[in-house]
């Protein structure tokens, strides 16, 4: 009897310690999880562009002066969402443009009073029930010459227009335009010629 009772005693602690290793694996495993899901939603958070309104813009370059990258879009601009959800995300795009440029996002037929250079703009034939459909186009759009979507609007540092840049755009192509307008590169292409051979010998460093 007392030899079984050994033999049952030995079992039971052989368990317990198999049972308590196996929650410390478990529980080793889950924290290495749990820190590998922190790092991601921390990389996750940092890939994004520090957008800012057109007059919180122009005031931040008072203060201190950086060239202004304005998104403009529709919503409902198949195009639109694509080059917020994967040029706009890109690493190397969020990088270059949070130190680099005021980046703006403007909804080319939204309701937003703008006040801009002096002058009012707004969107007098606005219809709400087309809040999600094509809607007339923002004042503010016309001031800009913007007559497609997605078009990036790229301003000085004294937020005076330098050129809109129609269609979507994967990151190695927007990274030919950020770097120009940063460089004022721009100053030295007054022919479509000299334009075509800076684009042509441009070699991207951005990963797609």
């Amino acid at each position: 009897m007392l030899l079984l009772r050994g033999i049952f005693y030995k079992l039971g602690t052989l368990f317990e310690k198999k049972h308590l290793n196996l929650k410390f694996s478990i529980m080793k495993q889950l924290k290495y999880v749990l820190v590998f899901l922190a790092f991601t939603s921390f990389q996750g958070m940092a890939q994004e562009i520090n957008w800012l309104s057109l007059e919180e813009a122009v005031a931040l370059q008072k203060k201190t002066p950086k060239k202004i990258m304005m998104d403009v879009y529709t919503s409902w601009c198949g195009p639109c969402k694509m080059l917020d959800r994967n040029t706009f995300h890109n690493s190397d795009v969020v990088n270059y443009v949070n130190k680099n440029y005021y980046a703006v996002k403007f909804n080319a037929e939204g309701n937003d009073v703008v006040t801009f250079k002096g002058n009012t703009f707004s969107n007098p034939n606005y219809k709400p029930e087309l809040a999600n459909k094509r809607n007339s186009p923002h004042q503010l759009t016309s001031y800009f010459q913007v007559n497609a979507y997605p078009t990036i609007v790229f301003m000085d540092e004294k937020a005076d227009l330098l050129a809109p840049v129609r269609g979507y755009q994967t990151a190695t192509q927007l990274e030919l335009y950020l770097k120009m307008f940063k460089k004022d590169e721009h100053k030295t292409m007054d022919t479509q010629e000299k334009f075509n051979n800076y684009y042509a010998s441009f070699k991207p460093e951005f990963k797609e």
